[in-house]
């Protein structure tokens, strides 16, 4: 099995505490992929693992039907279950160099970054792409601080310009933030 190419230019993370009761999850996905979503990630806190491969299978059905990559948010029993794409992880969860173990060289893998520092060392540690933030204050996210433009440019400048490191910036970012 190849990695699969990945266009990260609108990347859904799900979060199905947000969803609007008059659609379910799966809706919701399906209808983000026929939007224009380009690679989804199930992020789920508060489900336990059998749930959270249950319903890791059913998105997974989803995006497969639409030839878009499914990433696994922190939890890699999952990611492994369901053969996704990928997953994600944080800096709390495992470390980017174990991930990418236990994921083989096939998988897709990003890790969250808040600082120079740790971009530096997610392209050291095999990440394929990293998630910069928390930009702007979100719902979903209780940052200890918020990066801000500013603070995304940094991190991106600590990348070196030959990297094939990509990258997506998460947290808050809304139709009226963008330009920022």
């Amino acid at each position: 099995m190849v990695k699969p190419k990945v266009d990260y230019s609108l990347y859904l993370v799900t979060d199905s505490g947000l969803n609007h009761p008059s659609r379910t999850l799966l809706q919701s996905v399906e209808d983000s992929i026929l939007g224009g979503v380009t690679l989804v990630q199930l992020r789920e806190k508060n489900l336990d693992t059998p749930a959270f491969i249950d319903l890791a299978r059913e998105v997974h059905a989803v995006t497969k039907k639409h030839n878009v990559p499914l990433l696994i948010n922190d939890n890699l029993e999952v990611a492994l279950a369901i053969d996704a794409e990928g997953a994600h992880v944080g800096q709390d969860d495992i470390s980017c160099v174990e991930a990418r173990r236990l994921l083989g060289p096939n998988k897709i893998l990003g890790i969250s970054t808040g600082t120079p520092e740790e971009a530096q060392k997610a392209l050291a540690d095999g990440a394929d792409y990293i998630g910069i933030g928390t930009c702007f204050m979100t719902q979903t996210k209780s940052p200890k601080r918020t990066l801000g433009p500013i603070g995304v440019r940094a991190i991106l400048e600590a990348i070196p310009a030959e990297s094939e490191l990509k990258t997506v910036v998460i947290g808050g970012i809304k139709h009226d933030n963008t330009r920022r």
